[in-house]
């Protein structure tokens, strides 16, 4: 426990009354853990509880541990508890992607060319424990781990929990419930038995494995470590994220099947040989093979349900409410907004969670489902488009417009990752954005094709016609914007 010196004081931030409420957060992650933040500093009594044991002392953290990329919406929230500064200053800054070719040449693609924005890698392990060493500095939140949630009344706010090591049941009662308990809720569980439910949960055919690439005999990183490193081979990928230790996370993803067929050492050296040549020695081949085979590769789900809360009793947010595969790195960064829309409505509606709760449902569920669609498309983006030159060309025309026009053309990487655009606005600003430019580029095809026929007339054989002809539609199905991106 943090000294009594250290503890802050319990405040309500928004200025006004409001007998406290007695909050009962359901999962000690990185969403719950932040939550207790924002409800604990507006005064409320929060009691989170974790199922496992205290990360901060556990020998051995279970759990993903895929590296996560602070972005702007994530930061928001952050700066809102205080945290923002500490957590970047941890955090490795990435300013774009460098892709890797089967013959380990590079190409630097930036994140934004115009002002230089940037997502920062940080470690889930350490992001948590700075949330709860600050969580525990309130007297009014309370960390409670191994406590199971077995249970609930969501009408009457009754929990039942358990003990995974002695057993011991335990209960408790709240005036509200908030389910952070990732993917796999048993707070959503509990929603999912009521009639009329809208539930949807979709796992990919792609699985994800974690190797790493340690640093250099001398110490450094083995790769320029201010980007996202991307293997992109079609359908599938390898990336790895830096560490502040100068190591590397590296997650390979891939179907299913391919994993399945790599069944010994061998085949193992010889799929990297053939798509990651590069990597062997920069993983180091005896730890490449060790890595490989000591684990299993992990499913990828995305959930999506509707509504968010049950009564004015409970709600859920983050993973719990709307899973996504990683894709966009947007999966904590839209938990985390969660919990500062959720404190926006608290400022504005005090404690009447009749209130807060159903807008919070109805204000979020639309953006919810926009970003875990979008996750799912960069998937095909990053493994793929990003080598295909229609990409590259649309992301210079994007990157000249939010030039000439910053406060009208916001490129889609932008309006997701370094503003607070609603998803489902950053949905539909790109579906006007390919909308324009269709238009300009039969409106350009149509006066070259005129001013073709004009020349052809005067000077041009047939054969000429047909082959200028054929380069102009060739350019324009190279330009043309690809709505299924959207």
């Amino acid at each position: 426990m943090a000294p009594a010196s250290d503890k802050y004081k319990r405040t309500n931030t928004n200025g006004m009354q409001h007998q406290p409420l007695d909050v009962a957060i359901v999962g000690g992650g990185l969403v719950g853990s932040l939550l207790a933040l924002h409800l604990g500093k507006k005064g409320h009594e929060v009691n989170l509880y974790e199922y496992r044991e205290d990360i901060r002392t556990a020998e051995l953290v279970i759990g993903r541990s895929i590296n996560l990329a602070l972005s702007a919406r994530g930061r928001r929230a952050l700066a809102e508890v205080g945290l923002e500064e500490a957590l970047l200053d941890h955090g490795i800054p990435m300013s774009g992607r460098m892709l890797h070719d089967v013959n380990g040449n590079r190409k630097i693609v930036p994140y934004d060319g115009n002002t230089n924005q940037c997502i920062y890698s940080v470690g889930r392990k350490h992001l948590n424990e700075v949330l709860l060493n600050a969580a525990e500095k309130y007297p009014n939140i309370h960390l409670h781990f191994n406590h199971k949630l077995v249970s609930a009344n969501l009408d009457e706010g009754n929990l039942s929990m358990v003990d995974p090591l002695t057993k011991e049941v335990k209960s408790a009662r709240a005036d509200l419930i908030v389910g952070c308990d990732g993917a796999y809720s048993a707070v959503r569980k509990e929603i999912v038995k009521r009639p009329r439910y809208d539930f949807s949960q979709t796992y990919i055919e792609h699985g994800y494995l974690e190797l790493c690439i340690p640093p250099t005999a001398s110490g450094e990183f083995a790769m320029p470590h201010n980007y996202l490193h991307i293997w992109p081979r079609g359908q599938f990928m390898m990336i790895a994220l830096p560490n502040q230790d100068r190591t590397w996370t590296v997650t390979l993803f891939m179907p299913f099947t391919q994993f399945h067929s790599i069944t010994d050492p061998g085949r193992l050296i010889d799929f990297f040989r053939q798509y990651f040549p590069d990597a062997i020695e920069l993983i180091g081949r005896e730890r490449l093979i060790k890595d490989f085979f000591k684990t299993k590769p992990q499913p990828l789900v995305m959930i999506k349900c509707r509504p968010y809360h049950v009564g004015s009793k409970a709600l859920i947010i983050g993973d719990a409410a709307h899973a996504m595969v990683p894709f966009y790195g947007q999966g904590m960064n839209a938990g985390f907004e969660d919990c500062s829309v959720l404190t926006d409505l608290f400022n504005q509606y005090g404690t009447d969670l009749t209130r807060i709760l159903p807008e919070f449902s109805e204000k979020r569920w639309e953006d919810a489902h926009a970003i875990c669609d979008l996750a799912m498309y960069n998937y095909i983006e990053m493994r793929d488009l990003v080598t295909k030159r229609s990409y590259l060309l649309r992301k210079k025309l994007d990157e000249l417009l939010f030039w000439l026009l910053p406060n009208t053309w916001v490129p889609l990487y932008n309006s997701v990752s370094f503003s607070h655009m609603r998803y489902s606005k950053c949905i539909a600003n790109r579906a006007w954005q390919d909308k324009i430019l269709t238009r300009v580029l039969y409106g350009a095809s149509f006066v070259s094709v005129a001013a073709i026929g004009g020349l052809a007339y005067r000077h041009m054989t047939v054969g000429h016609l047909e082959r200028l002809s054929s380069a102009i539609l060739s350019t324009f199905q190279l330009l043309k914007p690809n709505t299924a991106s959207v």
